[in-house]
């Protein structure tokens, strides 16, 4: 891998060369006791076992990179589609390059990791939700609610009206009882309401509606958002949120 000064960098000259200098110097870097540790919360397979803050170093080496970014999703080392996710350029992303990524996630990290650092920066946000929410494969359908917690966060100029008919479909995947889908289900609901005191009534009548389900994942949903979203710290900090977005 060239070295680089401490400012990044134009667009590197041989993506596929230069992903397989950063694969080597990756494997390099990974250590077994991070494998290990990686792989007790479930994040295994193909792992260099590099910290998030070697990536985030060698990430400063290069400026966003369309190609370099799917030359490193190519590798298909864990590491580097992290990495990739960091340094593609979200208006150069296409709908039919998420659908092919999302198809490849094999655990919780790359669907998150690529959702909070990439999707959710695209304009194909609401589309990806709507359809890889009807999607049965679990890190597709796990996808698209990380989508929607991302985007409460992220979509700060989204009216909070649109966040309403995502409501609708943690209604109606709360069923799902395979475990990530499940907690993205949750983690969906809560930031749902958490974004502002507008969502956070409707958020908490769903969140309380599950309780009462007759399914047993539903109820586990409902009645761990409803802990959060009555949480008097977390009652707080929304009304301080909201008071902070009606400000001129």
């Amino acid at each position: 891998m060239a070295k680089h000064s401490a400012t990044r960098t134009r667009a590197v000259e041989d993506p596929t060369a230069e992903a397989e200098a950063v694969v080597k110097a990756l494997r390099a870097a990974g250590t077994a006791k991070n494998r290990a540790g990686m792989a007790h919360f479930g994040i295994t397979g193909n792992t260099a076992g590099v910290t998030l803050a070697k990536l985030r170093s060698i990430q400063k080496r290069y400026r966003r990179d369309h190609a370099f970014a799917a030359a490193l999703w190519r590798t298909g080392l864990y590491d580097a589609r992290i990495l990739a996710c960091f340094l593609d350029e979200p208006d150069k992303v296409t709908s039919r390059q998420m659908d092919t990524w999302v198809a490849a996630f094999d655990s919780w990290a790359i669907c998150d990791g690529a959702c909070l650092h990439l999707f959710v920066k695209t304009r194909f946000v609401e589309e990806k939700i709507e359809k890889w929410a009807k999607d049965e494969r679990e890190f597709v359908r796990r996808a698209a609610f990380a989508l929607i917690a991302c985007y409460t966060v992220h979509g700060k100029s989204v009216p909070d009206e649109r966040f309403l008919a995502f409501l609708d479909l943690v209604e109606r995947y709360a069923g799902d009882p395979r475990n990530y889908v499940k907690k993205g289900v949750n983690w969906a609901l809560r930031q749902i309401g958490k974004r502002s005191k507008r969502l956070h009534r409707p958020a908490l009548a769903v969140a309380r509606k599950l309780t009462a389900s007759e399914d047993r994942t539903a109820r586990w949903i409902g009645k761990d958002a409803v802990r959060e979203l009555t949480d008097p710290l977390q009652l707080a900090r929304i009304a301080a949120r909201s008071s902070v977005r009606r400000s001129p």
